[in-house]
């Protein structure tokens, strides 16, 4: 599946961060969606038919915006406007280091949860 890592401005952050949970159709909080605020890791395949969202048109809330049938997304990649009933999924992911990150693998527990099983 394609995905959509975006390092995010404060601002984005902020904007993600500052949207009342009552203005979304899937309601998710920012907080939710990332591990780090500063990086937001998404699968790019709009909820509603399949597309990829253009990376270039970011629509009215300053995320994505789908081409084929115009969902728009905001900051977080939720659904604010259009077709789509879901917000942009996020995967399963880890940071690894600072610099890399592994897609597809859940994070792992901490060491201290590791000792107890």
């Amino acid at each position: 599946k394609p995905v959509f890592i975006r390092r995010r401005t404060p601002e984005e952050i902020k904007a993600a961060e500052d949207t009342p949970l009552d203005q979304l159709r899937d309601p998710q909080a920012d907080k939710d969606r990332v591990q780090k605020p500063e990086w937001l890791i998404l699968v790019a395949t709009c909820t509603h038919l399949g597309c990829v969202p253009s990376k270039e048109m970011k629509g009215e809330f300053g995320g994505w915006l789908c081409p084929c049938h115009g969902s728009h997304y905001d900051t977080s990649g939720r659904i604010r406007k259009g077709p789509a009933p879901k917000n942009l999924a996020v995967p399963p992911y880890q940071f690894l280091s600072e610099t890399k990150v592994l897609i597809g693998a859940a994070p792992k527990a901490s060491a201290a949860a590791e000792h107890h099983g």
